[in-house]
């Protein structure tokens, strides 16, 4: 089932800083195990999101042929093309086989919303057309992998949590909203009618605990929406005129709206204790994961050869936070999730001296890959950026970094207090 290789290409990006002594010719590594986390693909505003869009800019926003917050037919075909090509590298590599997943292969769970299962649906149909693979959910409408943060289930400590966005912000709200003038300025010149109330604009922001103990920034949380929201119907094709109210005409234009939605996982899901409370299920998960075949496992997800999470934005912010791990690609900003993005962890083996090896990186489509639903070969590939570290090493099949060395840092991460039980039985 698992085969040698020499050589697999791949579109890379790669800081080369602090890796020069360690580059190496790739020898005959084995791919064993890929766990890979993806974010749903495209969707329109969820309904709360329209409505504070609305009620923040006094106009009516337009509206899209899906539901509020479910998966496109657009943003399905976006991420099949994404599972098609993620499957064939993989084949490439020996750790897939022709045809459909046999067992053993391949275990798939989603978030029990309909646009991650759908999400999940459209990945797999692309890597295994035909085959109806199954995706599996939990029966409720709520996952403590993916929702722990609404579940009550790792409570913050409020002070902690306060005190760490504070610092995020660099020390108050309004000195972070003061830095965001410019990307405000911007973004109200494509929202706001002339001399028409516009009132999120004219809104201090303001750090809010919710009743379910979750932090947010009013004010900047509608103005991230709105970003996300220009993203997404960018995403979808929707005819340009149609986007951002007109104001903007290529994917160059649409991410300059999308700081502010940056600026959101800054102060929230960025900050390193929050992240450790609500990622911490996900990331023991991972970790068992990718030590199985290696030392026994306990309270483990299924042994398969790919391991695939589909899920949301803020699981993959968490995940990257506790790692220390962030990204610029393409013309996206700093640290963006883009539609079916993915964090993706492959365990390679040295087939000569046995010594094994965690590959970690991000991969999306850009802005206009996803608009165009453009096939992804060639040029035409993923873009991506990989994890580095001191002890890593530049090979061909990417940067390896020491098994042992990566499980003390994942498992450092994880706040054992914050664990809960994991069930994989599915609706």
């Amino acid at each position: 089932m698992i085969t040698r290789h020499k050589f697999w290409p791949r579109l890379m990006i790669i800081a080369a800083t602090g890796l020069a002594s360690h580059a190496a010719l790739a020898g005959d590594y084995v791919l064993e195990k890929v766990v890979e986390i993806s974010r749903h693909g495209v969707r329109p505003p969820t309904p709360d999101n329209t409505k504070a869009m609305e009620a923040g800019s006094d106009r009516r926003w337009p509206g899209w042929l899906t539901a509020d917050g479910e998966l496109t037919g657009h943003g399905y075909a976006a991420a099949a093309l994404k599972g098609q090509y993620e499957a064939a590298g993989w084949r490439q590599a020996g750790l897939l086989t022709a045809g459909c997943p046999q067992p053993g292969t391949l275990f798939v769970w989603a978030s029990p919303m309909q646009r991650t299962r759908a999400t999940a649906k459209a990945l797999t149909d692309g890597a295994f057309p035909g085959c109806g693979v199954a995706v599996h959910s939990v029966a409720g409408d709520s996952d403590p992998l993916f929702q722990i943060d609404k579940m009550g289930l790792a409570p913050l400590d409020s002070a902690k949590a306060l005190a760490g966005i504070n610092a995020a912000m660099g020390g108050s709200v309004e000195q972070a909203q003061q830095r965001a003038t410019a990307d405000i300025a911007r973004m109200k010149a494509a929202v706001c009618l002339p001399g028409t109330p516009c009132p999120v604009f004219d809104q201090p922001w303001s750090i809010k605990q919710g009743k379910d103990g979750r932090f947010d920034v009013k004010g900047l949380s509608t103005l991230s929406n709105m970003a996300e929201t220009f993203r997404l119907a960018w995403s979808e094709n929707i005819p340009a005129e149609q986007v951002a109210f007109g104001h903007v005409h290529s994917a160059d234009e649409v991410a300059r709206l999308m700081p502010l939605l940056t600026a959101k996982y800054d102060y929230t899901s960025d900050v390193p204790y929050i992240a450790r409370r609500n990622g911490s299920v996900l990331m023991d998960q991972i970790a068992k994961a990718l030590a199985q075949g290696v030392t026994p496992q306990q309270d483990a997800p299924p042994d398969v050869h790919w391991l695939l999470y589909v899920a949301h934005d803020t699981n993959i912010s968490w995940l990257r936070t506790m790692l220390g791990f962030s990204w610029q690609l393409a013309n996206y900003p700093r640290g963006n999730i883009p539609p079916a993005g993915s964090l993706v962890f492959e365990r390679w083996r040295d087939g000569k001296s046995g010594q094994r090896f965690i590959r970690l990186y991000f991969q999306a489509q850009t802005l206009d890959q996803i608009r165009n639903l453009i096939p992804l070969n060639g040029p035409q590939a993923l873009v991506r950026k990989e994890f580095t570290a001191q002890d890593c090493r530049l090979t061909d099949v990417g940067v390896l970094c020491p098994y042992q060395s990566m499980q003390k840092m994942i498992n450092r991460s994880i706040d054992r207090s914050a664990l809960t039980t994991v069930s994989y039985r599915s609706e």
